[in-house]
């Protein structure tokens, strides 16, 4: 029972060296060129741990609750072990399957309202604030006349990443 639980401990153990180092390990042994793609997939830490932990917690709940011997609690952790990689393998591979969403560029802008945060100066650079999809973005702006605090912009041009050109609105 003692193997079993160690096994266990030990499981959890890597996994939370595993969840705290995120990659460290794997650069170690990737940077030297030994053991390259060994943990990737089928073969990867959290897989491991998870394997390792479930063979021995699962080992010594078989050992105590029943009148088996390390034989069956052995298989039984095994099964249990490979249920838990199995499972922390198809999660691992959804989450790295999942793409992040694109960052908006000035493009994106045109178009849209927003609002003068800092004043802008004629033939100098001001603040605004405008709205993407409900998020706001802070952006540099330039406009042919000067724009003071709190006006209503309409984005006229994307002057970079970072900047626009707007108009005031007329109303």
């Amino acid at each position: 029972m003692t193997l079993f639980l160690g096994l266990g401990i030990a499981g959890v153990v890597l996994l939370l060296v595993t969840l705290v180092f995120d990659g460290v390990l794997e650069g170690l042994f990737g940077g030297a060129g030994v053991l390259d793609g060994l943990f990737d997939g089928l073969l990867s830490l959290p897989v491991i741990a998870g394997f390792v932990s479930m063979l021995g917690f699962g080992g010594a709940l078989v050992l105590g609750t029943t009148g088996l011997g390390a034989g069956p609690a052995t298989a039984v952790g095994i099964g249990a072990g490979a249920a838990a990689g199995g499972l922390t393998w198809r999660f691992s591979k959804a989450l790295m399957r999942d793409e992040p969403s694109a960052t908006p560029r000035g493009t994106d802008l045109v178009g849209s309202p927003g609002s003068v945060v800092t004043p802008i100066p004629v033939g100098g650079y001001g603040e605004v604030l405008v709205y993407l999809a409900g998020q706001p973005l802070k952006l540099a702006a330039k406009s042919p006349e000067a724009v003071a605090r709190g006006t209503e912009v309409w984005v006229e041009e994307s002057l970079s990443p970072t900047s626009v050109a707007v108009r005031p609105v007329r109303r």
